[in-house]
């Protein structure tokens, strides 16, 4: 299984953002091919030490790197990324990375 993690930065009006992560941004991602699962943090994002800069994270679930990668070539997955600048004022980062058992 491999993850694409999407860690947005606290946003100066945190409803809009809810409103239009939830209402559009959301639906237009879960159209990525190959998605297997969606999930996002519940509540704030925290360090060890306490706040972070961080206001949402979302896990997206790929059978493996290739997979995102094809994912992310293809127009559904291009709209996901280009939508990002009709609610977010600071990039977010993104991760890739495959995970395995220990």
């Amino acid at each position: 299984m491999a993850h694409l993690v999407v860690m947005y930065k606290t946003p100066a009006d945190a409803a809009a953002f809810d409103k239009y992560y939830f209402s559009t941004h959301v639906p237009i991602a879960k159209k990525i091919p190959g998605l297997r699962n969606y999930q996002v943090s519940s509540g704030p994002v925290a360090t060890p030490a306490g706040p972070s800069g961080y206001y949402l994270v979302a896990t997206l679930h790929f059978d493996d790197i290739g997979a995102i990668q094809a994912a992310m070539g293809r127009a559904e997955g291009q709209a996901a990324v280009a939508d990002l600048a009709n609610f977010v004022t600071s990039p977010p980062d993104i991760f890739m990375f495959d995970n395995r058992e220990v």
